[in-house]
C-alpha cells in the first residue's frame, strides 16, 4: 500500500501562503483552524482535516502511469485547497454547525469571515498550481491543468446550485439527482485522477480512463452515503437513525421513492417532506414508504453499478503497477463495505 506523505502534502499546501503581517495573523489562523493545523484554542497542531481523498487519488494516478509522488505535490495541494473552499462555503449555505467534530468557520466567526476564508482557500489553491511551473512542467501542460481544474470548480458551483434548487422541488428524477452529484462531488475526484495522470507523464487515454474511474467512484460514494444517512448504525455514523429524513433531505432513496412508490405513498411522502420539523412518527412513516418502494435495495444497486464502472475504467489502464492497481481497487471494495 502506498505510504502517503502527509507532512510533504502539508508543506505543499502551506507553500503558497504569504508572509503574514501581525494584523493578519487572526485571519490566517481561521484558515489554519479549518485545515486542521490549529486546535480549538487556535494553538498550532500537526494534523490534517479529513481523509485527503483527492490528493491521494491525484498521487495514485501519477504513480499509475509511472510518475513519482513528489512530481504532483503542488497539484495535490491545490486540489485539497479547492476542496476545503467548497466545505467552508457548503457549511454556510447548509447552516452546518459542525465539521469534523468541531465548530464550523461560520459558526465561530460569522458568515462574512467564513466567505472570506473560503475565497482565500480558492486563491491559495490557484497559487499552488502556479508552482508547477517552478517544478519544471511545460507551460502548456500547466495551462491545461489549470483550465481543467477551473472548469471543475465551475461545475461544483453548478452542482451546488442544483442541490439548493432541489430543496424547493418535489418532482425530481434519479437522473436529476445523479447529474447534481456528478457536478458537486464526482467531478473533483475525476479531475484529481486525470490531472495527476497528466502530470505524471501519462497518455491522454490513461488520464481519461482514470478520470472515468474517479467519477464512477464519486457517484458510488454518494449513493452509499445516502444509504448510511437513513439506515446507518448511529454508533458508527455518529448520527441518529434516519437523520437525512429528519432533515427532509432529498437523497437518492427519497428520490427513488418519489418516482417508484405507489401513488398514495408518493403523495404522502410529498406531504411529509414539506413538514418543517417531522416528528418521530412521521419519520417512521417515511421509512415505511421507502421500504415498500424498495428504495434501499435500489440505492444499493446504484452503489454496485457505479463500483463496477469504476473497476471497468481502471482495467483500461494496463500499464498501472500492480500495487497501485490493488490500492485503487481496494478503494472501490472499501466503499461498498463502508459503514460511516
Amino acid at each position: 500500500m502506498y505510504d502517503f506523505d502527509l507532512s510533504a502534502l502539508r508543506d505543499a499546501m502551506r507553500a503558497p501562503f504569504p508572509s503574514i503581517a501581525p494584523q493578519l495573523e487572526p485571519f490566517y489562523a481561521m484558515l489554519e483552524y479549518h485545515l486542521g493545523w490549529r486546535d480549538e484554542r487556535l494553538q498550532p497542531q500537526f494534523g490534517a482535516a479529513g481523509k485527503l481523498v483527492r490528493p491521494r487519488l491525484c498521487t495514485l494516478a501519477c504513480l499509475a502511469v509511472g510518475g513519482q509522488a513528489e512530481q504532483v505535490r503542488p497539484l495535490a495541494a491545490a486540489l485539497q485547497l479547492l476542496h476545503e473552499m467548497t466545505l467552508v462555503h457548503d457549511d454556510i449555505q447548509d447552516r452546518s454547525e459542525q465539521r469534523r467534530g468541531r465548530s464550523t468557520v461560520w459558526r465561530r466567526w460569522g458568515d462574512a469571515q467564513a466567505i472570506n476564508v473560503g475565497d482565500a482557500l480558492l486563491i491559495l489553491g490557484q497559487m499552488a498550481l502556479e508552482r508547477l511551473m517552478a517544478a519544471g512542467y511545460p507551460p502548456k501542460l500547466v495551462l491545461d491543468i489549470i483550465r481543467a481544474i477551473n472548469q471543475t470548480a465551475l461545475a461544483i458551483c453548478e452542482g451546488q446550485y442544483l442541490d439548493l434548487a432541489f430543496e424547493e422541488r418535489l418532482e425530481l428524477t434519479e437522473a436529476d439527482y445523479l447529474a447534481m452529484v456528478e457536478r458537486k462531488t464526482a467531478r473533483l475526484l475525476g479531475i484529481s485522477l486525470r490531472t495527476g495522470a497528466l502530470a505524471g507523464g501519462g497518455s491522454a487515454e490513461a488520464a481519461s480512463s482514470l478520470e472515468e474511474y474517479g467519477i464512477a467512484l464519486g457517484l458510488a460514494y454518494q449513493a452509499q452515503d445516502d444509504v448510511l444517512g437513513i439506515w446507518g448504525d448511529p454508533s458508527v455514523t455518529g448520527k441518529p437513525v434516519a437523520d437525512d429524513l429528519y432533515r427532509r433531505k432529498k437523497s437518492l432513496p427519497v428520490v427513488h421513492a418519489l418516482s417508484h412508490a405507489v401513488p398514495e405513498d408518493r403523495e404522502r411522502l410529498r406531504t411529509l417532506l414539506t413538514t418543517p420539523e417531522p416528528a418521530d412518527a412521521q419519520v417512521q412513516e417515511m421509512l415505511d414508504i421507502l421500504a415498500r418502494a424498495g428504495s434501499r435495495a435500489a440505492t444499493e444497486q446504484t452503489v454496485a453499478r457505479y463500483s463496477r464502472l469504476a473497476c471497468d475504467a481502471l482495467a483500461k489502464v494496463p500499464q498501472c503497477p500492480p500495487a497501485v492497481r490493488e490500492e485503487l481497487q481496494t478503494l472501490v471494495m472499501a466503499l461498498e463495505l463502508r459503514t460511516s
